[in-house]
């Protein structure tokens, strides 16, 4: 009896280890990522509109079998742009100008609410201003510099080859656009950007005011997923807009399908660096692989996670930590760049590089760089993007 109680514990010890070798042997999979961004609203309703979207994504998710993911709510756009560039999430659920960028980098558009979003210029009525033209050195209000009205106005007026601190005499600033009637009320903006809906609710509440300039529609918040990412870009839509139905945060905007071509505007508006920079030699690819041959040291300016996900091989992490506006007339003081990790010698030869051409981290280092006395400044204006696009070998990990 012992002996054959013996026989079954070994049987049974030996079951166990193989069913453990057998999980050991399973691939880990990671938990999704994901990074819901409600765009431009007050505080309280950025948290609703953030966990109604939770909620819809998890049960979405769970329908096709995910039962692991990670929900993260951001209240910064401008570093949802970056991330878009370093491909570490896995689904956006974010503004239509964070979504076009990621359609750049490896994202297909899933769905999105049917209501657009339009950037207006807003003036009183009884103002004399009628044009992008006649509104310069006047006083401007506007969102914050990631708000996707913000985003878009800046475009257009980029388009119309200035900028929006050189075209307007002084800027007012708030992150909330309801903030902007009083400015305009208080004749300390004589124009304000904002939503072509917040517009009409101000109209309508019987404020004489008028449109300016207004910039195309734009598709309302969208949800994106990376390339090769679970579930499937048909099977999220599906799950997710039968998880969205009769969702009382969404109920008043009908869900639905979004393709590419949506964002095509949006995504040639925003904060494009410029061509060239004086001081310096803008190199592509090819140049950088020789230089990199001859001993020059390639600076990468991103964030320590978007180097440590993958980057140009033997290049030296120096954080450009940003804080001022996407513009050739930066403020640098509004930054922090520690040049004391760059090589002492001012003849080295230096690249910097970021994210692609929308990136100016690296074009602001540059600068930094020149005005320290670099003598052989290059500057890597498509960064990585345009490295792995030309099929050169990345690095990743600590």
């Amino acid at each position: 009896m012992v002996h054959s109680n013996g026989i079954f514990m070994k049987l049974a010890l030996g079951a166990m280890a193989l069913s453990a070798a057998l999980a050991s042997a399973q691939p880990q999979v990671s938990p999704l990522k994901v990074l819901i961004n409600p765009g431009d609203s007050a505080e309280q309703s950025r948290v609703t509109v953030y966990g109604a979207w939770k909620t819809a994504l998890e049960q979405a998710l769970r329908k096709e079998r995910i039962a692991s993911a990670t929900m993260s709510l951001s209240n910064d756009a401008t570093a949802d742009l970056g991330a878009t560039r370093s491909r570490i999430q896995d689904i956006f659920v974010a503004p239509a100008h964070v979504i076009g960028s990621a359609l750049r980098y490896g994202y297909t558009p899933v769905l999105g609410l049917e209501r657009p979003v339009q950037a207006v210029l807003v003036a009183p009525q009884a103002s004399p201003v009628s044009s992008l033209a006649q509104a310069a050195g006047k006083r401007l209000g506007l969102p914050m510099q990631d708000s996707v009205v913000t985003y878009l106005l800046r475009g257009e007026v980029n388009a119309a080859n200035t900028t929006i601190k050189k075209h307007f005499g002084a800027l007012y600033e708030t992150r909330y656009q309801d903030a902007l009637l009083p400015c305009l009320q208080l004749q300390r903006c004589d124009l304000v950007a904002v939503e072509r809906s917040v517009f009409e609710r101000w109209v309508a509440a019987g404020e004489p005011l008028k449109i300016v300039l207004e910039s195309k529609p734009v598709p309302g918040l969208s949800v994106a997923i990376r390339d090769g990412a679970r579930p499937s870009v048909a099977a999220l839509d599906a799950a997710l807009t039968e998880a969205l139905a009769g969702n009382s945060v969404v109920k008043a905007d009908k869900v639905i399908s979004l393709h590419a071509a949506d964002f095509d505007y949006v995504a040639t508006l925003g904060y494009f660096t410029p061509r060239d920079l004086p001081g310096a030699q803008v190199v592509d690819p090819a140049a950088v692989a020789q230089l990199l041959q001859g001993g020059a040291v390639y600076i990468d300016t991103r964030t320590d996670a978007e180097f440590k996900a993958g980057r140009v091989p033997g290049s030296k992490l120096v954080p450009y930590g940003e804080k001022s506006p996407k513009e050739a007339d930066f403020d640098p003081k509004l930054d922090q760049f520690d040049l004391s990790k760059l090589p002492q010698e001012r003849d080295a030869v230096l690249i910097f590089a970021c994210n692609g051409a929308e990136c100016w981290k690296s074009f602001k280092a540059s600068h930094a760089a020149l005005k320290a006395g670099y003598k052989r400044v290059y500057w890597f204006r498509g960064g990585l993007p345009a490295w792995r696009a030309a099929g050169l070998k990345t690095e990743a990990g600590a």
